[in-house]
Formats: structure tokens, sequence, C-alpha cells
């Protein structure tokens, strides 16, 4: 049976990453959300936190808007 979810049991591969550039830039997930809402993805704190810990699918236009955050490729938040 076909399991969504990645090898380490994430619902995502670019939690981690959306975290460890949140981190970088010094910024709550509070305020990383208000950036995304910024950039028109209505999206809230406790969204960005289950996304980091992987307990949360990424749509492809949250991706965009993270990539569009962060001014990084959305391939650089798939590594």
């Amino acid at each position: 049976m076909f399991r969504n979810k990645s090898r380490d049991g994430f619902n995502n591969i670019c939690g981690k990453r959306i975290a460890e550039y949140r981190a970088a830039l010094k910024i709550s997930q509070r305020e990383l959300a208000d950036r995304m809402q910024l950039v028109g993805v209505d999206i809230d704190k406790n969204a960005v936190q289950r996304i980091e810990c992987g307990r949360r699918f990424v749509t492809d236009i949250e991706l965009v808007a993270f990539s569009t955050v962060f001014g990084v490729s959305m391939e650089e938040l798939v590594k």
C-alpha cells in the first residue's frame, strides 16, 4: 500500500529546510507566518510549526511563497 510520507515518516521534505532558513533569518514562526501573508498566503504560526515538524503537507502555492520569502529557489527548499 502506498504511503504519502517521506522516508523518515514526515508529511513533507521541505520542513527542515524551512526551519533552517527561518533560524538563519532569526525570525519567529509567527513572523514567518506574517511574511507569508504579505506575499498572499494565509498561514498561521501553528501551520508553520506543523510544517517544520513534518506533520503537515506543503502545497505548491505555499512552496512558491516560502521560496519568495526566503529569496531562494524551490529546489533549495526540497533538497
